[in-house]
């Protein structure tokens, strides 16, 4: 179910106003689904994947091939499949999932007005927030 015109609204609010508090964690926490591999999980999804590939042919060559069927062959390609996913999804997030890039930051052209221009109150966003909530409840009740 897509967001409401408002509930988009309030959603880049409450970006924007993350990324003024604290643009490192709001670095670390915008996710991503295309993920960068590090030299390690390079090195080990490399490893699976020559022993995926050892396994292939060992299983094509091996004379025991329980019903006709070259087991050790599926093994192999099952290994091989899994080194591949390992390299995609393996590493440090790169990518934002609204395919947003760095413009998201409120410093470079993110949502007007917020985070510029004024100085932050400790604890401002939060206190903002808590008032819209008891406002919302009490006008529900």
């Amino acid at each position: 179910m897509p967001l409401s015109e408002h509930e988009q609204r309030m959603l880049e609010q409450i970006e924007s106003a993350l990324y003024a508090e604290d643009p490192k964690f709001a670095s670390t926490v915008r996710g991503g689904r295309l993920r960068s591999a590090t030299g390690r999980r390079r090195l080990q999804a490399a490893a699976l994947f020559v022993l995926g590939l050892f396994l292939l042919v060992a299983g094509i060559a091996a004379p025991f091939k329980p019903g006709g069927f070259p087991i050790i062959s599926l093994v192999g390609f099952i290994v091989m499949f899994g080194a591949g996913v390992l390299l995609l999804i393996g590493g440090p997030r790169m990518s934002s999932p609204s395919g947003r890039g760095s413009d998201a930051h409120p410093s470079t052209g993110g949502a007007p007005g917020v985070g510029r221009g004024k100085p932050r109150k400790q604890g401002g966003f939060s206190a903002r927030m808590e008032d819209r909530f008891r406002k919302r409840f009490e006008q529900d009740s």
